[in-house]
């Protein structure tokens, strides 16, 4: 079929080409349309079997009569014979379509169809001479004309940035990607049972809100137009879910998309999913051993397996991940020992000492500690390691430690250099919590956009009194380009922000 064919020629002469195959395309169309046969008013189609069922159990189909239906991804001819191959929701199967078997018109027409159009058959299961199982058709019904040629067979969608653009014939095209959007649902479907199972309840609150908090980060700001007032697209479930924790709702959990105004990469889109879970009675050490249960769990249920393997490097998600203090980390790696440091100065000049860049931050201790993980030991983590006890001043939602005041009861857990998720041991106390908040405020007013704002309502929710509760954000997507493998966000966002094309 010629019109199938790709063009390697100048972009000037395969946009031509193409135009061609669209012409063609419209014109096999228009012919149905005219003779009564617009396949577009079609309306429906009973199937009586999947692909993959008829695959999978041969004996029970063998010689039976079935109705399967899906797009056309291969086609040729043998005289008084047609094979193609439709692919279905399931995977793809054979069809084999004698002359003498099918209406003449019906034949023909068939002659006519194009890879990517649409049909629905009945015929009967059997075995080629190759083995091969097929559906011996014996009535054919197109049910939507492709007007478009779909990517080259061989090759699939080789302009990257296409296929985040037109993620609908990507999938088409690739198993893989189809793979990848299976174990995101697989996933965040076993996220549900496994906090289902341990008694969490599942809400919905506001992407809309009037005050930006819960993370620190650039919100995006919208306009209601009846109250006339700005409001904030959530950067974090944080709040209304301890809210909820106040409200005697002791394990609760919400699954939803956040927003954050921040730059695009491999690892960060501005409309992410997480998981936030809050549960009362519970402590850091407690998400601890809860995260590491839901994750390796996780990659047994879907990959049967614990090893994976992800940006370049093999990963075991078998329970028993690392633990240590981000001092701890700092001092096996950079050799600064932060525990015995007492002084913001000494503490910076320390950092600076060890090549941290300290411009961007408040010199003090506890950003000094921050920035010495941040820029120089994070990388070094390959293998599940949670790290723990953080610096207050990069922690303002967190309980600061007993043992230590400038730590607090937090950790994050980082694979392959990534963070995966971050829990705390929840701030409960009002008046250390407004004074957190205070300080961000002043950081705001200092022209900080990512600094959060003052919650006086989640202080007086506060001063009701909150329960000593543990609280885990983890992140969905990064957590399916772990299971998949994929070493971008983009992979495993089915329609991720893009800039828009020039018109």
């Amino acid at each position: 079929m010629t019109e199938e064919k790709n063009v390697t020629a100048a972009p000037e002469a395969a946009e031509e080409n193409l135009s061609e195959l669209l012409q063609i395309r419209r014109d096999k169309l228009k012919n149905l349309q005219d003779e009564g046969r617009d396949p577009f008013q079609q309306t429906k189609f009973t199937r009586s079997a999947w692909s993959a069922e008829i695959k999978g159990d041969f004996d029970k189909f063998e010689n039976q009569q079935v109705s399967v239906a899906g797009r056309i991804m291969s086609k040729r001819g043998m005289g008084k014979a047609i094979f193609c191959h439709i692919k279905d929701d399931r995977g793809q199967i054979q069809l084999y379509i004698k002359k003498d078997a099918v209406t003449e018109e019906e034949f023909a027409d068939f002659r006519k169809y194009d890879i990517g159009d649409i049909i629905g058959v009945s015929g009967f299961v059997f075995k080629t001479k190759t083995e091969e199982i097929s559906v011996h058709v014996e009535k054919v019904t197109l049910l939507a004309k492709s007007l478009r040629p779909l990517p080259e067979k061989f090759h699939g969608m080789t302009n990257t940035e296409l296929k985040y653009r037109q993620r609908y014939v990507d999938l088409i095209m690739s198993d893989e990607s189809r793979r990848n959007f299976e174990i995101r649902s697989k996933f965040i479907s076993y996220v549900r049972r496994f906090l289902d199972g341990r008694g969490y309840m599942e809400v919905e609150t506001p992407v809309l809100n009037t005050i930006s908090g819960g993370a620190t980060a650039r919100p995006f700001i919208t306009h209601h137009n009846t109250l006339d007032i700005d409001m904030f697209l959530r950067i974090a479930t944080e709040l209304p879910l301890k809210r909820l924790i106040v409200g005697g709702i002791e394990r609760v959990y919400e699954i939803g998309r956040i927003f954050r105004n921040e730059g695009m990469d491999t690892r960060h889109n501005p409309e992410f999913t997480t998981v936030e879970l809050y549960e009362a009675y519970a402590d850091f050490n407690d998400m601890m051993d809860l995260f590491e249960d839901l994750l390796s769990g996780a990659a047994m249920e879907i990959l049967g397996t614990y090893d994976v393997e992800w940006q370049g490097e093999k990963v075991s998600l078998a329970p028993g991940f690392k633990r240590m203090t981000m001092a701890e980390a700092v001092k096996e790696h950079l050799g600064i020992d932060f525990m015995a440091i007492d002084s913001d100065e000494e503490a910076v000049a320390a950092a600076k000492a060890a090549g941290i860049d300290m411009s961007k931050c408040e010199q003090t201790w506890g950003h000094a500690l921050y920035e010495c993980y941040d820029q120089k030991v994070e990388e070094h983590m390959i293998q599940p390691t949670f790290i723990t006890m953080h610096p207050v001043d990069v922690s303002p939602l967190a309980k600061r430690s007993p043992k230590d005041p400038r730590l607090t009861e937090r950790f994050e857990l980082f694979i392959c250099r990534s963070e995966m998720g971050n829990a705390f041991s929840e701030l409960n106390d009002p008046i250390d919590q407004k004074q957190r908040f205070e300080k961000q405020v002043e950081l705001r007013a200092k022209g900080d956009d990512e600094a959060g704002m003052m919650d006086t309502d989640f202080i007086n929710a506060l001063e009701y009194g909150m329960p000593p509760t543990g609280g885990l954000g983890i992140g969905i997507d990064r957590c399916v380009m772990l299971l998949t493998g994929c070493d971008t966000i983009r992979d495993v966002i089915l329609f991720p922000t893009m800039k828009p094309l020039a018109e």
